[in-house]
């Protein structure tokens, strides 16, 4: 069975030993992912639906790495700070899952690593031809 994955960032992949997505055989999971560009740097700070845009890319990026597509997705999970900013992240989300409706939860928590960071999206993905 095959095994691949995309490299956390280095500077957290060093200290926590973890991979950014991972897949083992049709089986794809994609860690949380916050809204960062290419350099490490926060986007949309301030902004729910900003980051739900950027953190769906880089969860896109990481799907579609390991041989899959959106289209693959079967769950995701919404992590996010403040309630307030629900229907700003489930707009973004349905610009991205709209059609596909995988199971999706969202979760309440204190904050992130980051104080910047509004939310984070992981999910998990079957790679299947339908």
């Amino acid at each position: 069975m095959s095994n691949r994955t995309v490299p956390a960032p280095p500077q957290f992949a060093s200290k926590f030993g973890y991979s950014q997505a991972r897949r083992v055989g049709d089986f794809i999971a994609v860690s949380g992912t916050p809204a960062r560009d290419a350099a490490g740097a926060v986007v949309g700070e301030g902004d729910a639906y900003a980051q739900a845009r950027q953190a769906l890319e880089n969860v896109k990026r990481s799907v579609e790495a390991l041989g899959g597509r959106m289209q693959h997705v079967v769950r995701t999970r919404i992590y996010l700070i403040d309630m307030a900013h629900v229907w700003d992240i489930g707009r973004a989300h349905l610009e991205f899952f709209g059609g596909i409706d995988p199971a999706t939860s969202l979760i309440k928590v204190t904050g992130f690593f980051d104080p910047k960071i509004l939310l984070e999206i992981d999910c998990d993905a079957m790679v299947v031809d339908a």
